[in-house]
């Protein structure tokens, strides 16, 4: 079993990735292990590439998201823990995958027609070709499993499709067939403003978010301000059907405390989120702050984060070589 999943350098990471990645992620790096397989996580560096980018602050952000990856959990001795453009074969492989895919399935991807909107013509064409880079990032390790939500789904069928296609081109057996794997547990967590939109890093107001930098006054402020309605909490999840803010704090309160929502709901069944709204935040703040604790001694010594990538690195590209060797020598290319 070999588990590949990333994670974009554009800022700050927030409850969202928390509970929907990295939380899962640290329970997959025990449970991998302990079944002889691989782990690797690795800082999407080189998809930030596809929008305007400050060069120092994309080497600050992948540094600072790499401290948090480690404060909230990646053991980088359990886990193949490392930044993308330091293995070099995601590229070069991309490169040759780009011979493979197809305009067609490109202009079906839902993210790209949502992140160009009517700018196409103005887009990069980065935006336009990174699911093939994802699509390499996954095949170079020929991964069995990828960690995906709900709109990443279409991302991994590409992969699939591009696997699919070169191993029929060119005779080959070459890349296995890479598996979603969707965890139940990883629930999507929404906007503390707006219950039908995913909480975002790119969203201009921080109030919509929990950030994992965040102080305890912060987290309790944003969760004491965020979207509700008048009524109580009732005794079951379906009751809150149309309630998205409330049934979304509800969510986040469950994911954090590991516990499934239905009993949450059963626990303040009655009580309004004056009640409801603090007994969360002092939740968060219990998980997050030495999480964030943990990110600022890691701050203090970079160098040491960076070593962790650089061996992480390393032992990608041990991994990824050979099968990027074999997909050279299938179309031919003499290396």
């Amino acid at each position: 079993m070999r588990v590949v999943s990333g994670i974009q350098t554009t800022g700050n990471l927030h409850l969202g990735n928390y509970l929907g990645a990295i939380k899962q992620w640290v329970a997959m790096q025990d449970q991998v292990a302990a079944k002889g397989g691989d782990c690797l996580f690795f800082l999407a560096d080189l998809h930030a590439l596809t929008v305007a980018n400050d060069p120092k602050d994309l080497a600050a952000h992948t540094i600072e998201m790499a401290a948090t990856l480690i404060a909230a959990g990646i053991d980088p001795a359990r886990a193949i823990l490392f930044n993308q453009a330091r293995v070099r074969a995601h590229a070069e492989l991309c490169w040759i995958l780009q011979g493979t895919a197809r305009m067609g399935w490109l202009n079906r991807m839902t993210q790209w027609k949502d992140k160009a909107g009517k700018n196409r013509e103005g887009a990069s064409v980065g935006l336009f070709t990174y699911p093939v880079l994802q699509a390499a990032d996954v095949l170079v390790y020929k991964a069995t499993h990828v960690p995906v939500g709900e709109d990443q789904k279409q991302h991994l069928e590409l992969a699939r499709d591009i696997a699919t296609k070169f191993n029929t081109d060119f005779g080959v057996e070459l890349f296995p067939l890479p598996d979603p794997l969707v965890s139940e547990a990883a629930p999507r967590i929404m906007s503390l403003r707006d219950g039908g939109a995913k909480m975002s890093k790119s969203d201009p107001s921080d109030m919509t978010r929990v950030n994992l930098t965040d102080t305890d006054d912060l987290i309790a402020q944003k969760f004491r301000k965020a979207r509700t309605d008048p009524e109580p909490l009732p005794d079951t999840m379906a009751a809150l059907a149309d309630r998205p803010e409330a049934r979304n704090l509800v969510t986040i309160y469950a994911a954090l405390a590991d516990r499934t929502s239905q009993s949450v709901v059963e626990e303040y069944a009655g009580q309004g989120f004056g009640t409801f709204k603090p007994a969360l935040a002092d939740l968060a703040i219990s998980i997050l702050a030495p999480i964030r604790d943990r990110i600022a001694e890691l701050l203090k010594d970079s160098e040491a984060v960076q070593a962790h990538l650089r061996d992480g690195a390393a032992r990608a590209s041990a991994l990824a070589a050979p099968t990027l060797k074999e997909a050279q020598n299938a179309v031919g290319l003499q290396i």
